[in-house]
């Protein structure tokens, strides 16, 4: 498989730096991180070769924590079927408005737990999950990549492990996960993040209508997109 497209069809603008980055998710509303089934559409499609894949330079890899730190984008496993994305908050909230409407994205028994554990403590790491429901990294991974498609999970915060006598920092990260509420809808008074304003994730569209407008966001990136990948895309 290639992994990047020809230049030619590589996107404007170039991703080559957290900021970059970080203007390229507000820019679009929404985008997934790897190249898909939707051509052009993907942090890594924008991004040039030596700064995705480049034994000296983290990339995107590493400029994604800047994004979730900011205080103003969802980042998840929550498009194409369980693959990475990012969103802006306003464009989440239409995507959660669609999501919980239906009936195959309602959590399970375990994942209420789950739920219930990230109401009481604030978040969850895999350990947590683990050590609450008694199971293997594996099935807390799927646990947790069913709860963002569901968009009841994202990504809270990522963190650097740093490694070796000489603390050196390679790429190896651990994430924390909450839900967007917890995220995005603190009280009016906290103010975390320098700029933040308090935000609601409910929406004034039906879900049918938040679909057309995600699906539209999508059009306006890959025009002659067929309705059928739209629905693998959005689920």
């Amino acid at each position: 498989m290639t992994l990047f497209r020809p230049a030619a069809l590589r996107r404007e603008p170039y991703v080559v730096n957290e900021e970059t980055m970080l203007s390229l998710i507000h820019d679009l509303g929404f985008i997934p991180f790897f190249e898909n089934i939707v051509p052009g559409w993907s942090v890594e499609e924008h991004t040039p070769p030596e700064y995705f894949f480049a034994d000296d330079e983290l990339g995107p890899w590493d400029w994604k924590i800047a994004c979730v730190q900011s205080g103003d984008i969802a980042y998840g496993k929550f498009l194409l079927g369980g693959k990475a994305a990012f969103a802006t908050a306003e464009v989440y909230r239409e995507l959660m408005n669609w999501r919980r409407s239906l009936p195959k994205y309602r959590p399970t028994a375990p994942q209420q737990r789950i739920l219930d554990f990230m109401e009481e403590h604030g978040s969850a790491g895999i350990r947590d999950v683990r050590k609450l429901l008694g199971i293997k990294k594996g099935a807390a991974d799927a646990l947790m990549a069913g709860l963002q498609m569901q968009t009841r999970v994202i990504t809270g915060d990522i963190s650097r492990v740093y490694r070796g006598p000489d603390l050196h920092y390679n790429g190896w990260q651990t994430s924390s996960f909450c839900t967007p509420e917890a995220l995005f809808e603190l009280d009016a008074g906290a103010f975390p993040f320098p700029g933040w304003e308090p935000r609601t994730l409910r929406s004034d569209l039906s879900p049918a209508q938040s679909r057309d407008f995600l699906a539209e966001l999508i059009l306006k990136q890959a025009p002659l997109t067929p309705a059928r990948v739209i629905d693998k895309v959005l689920g």
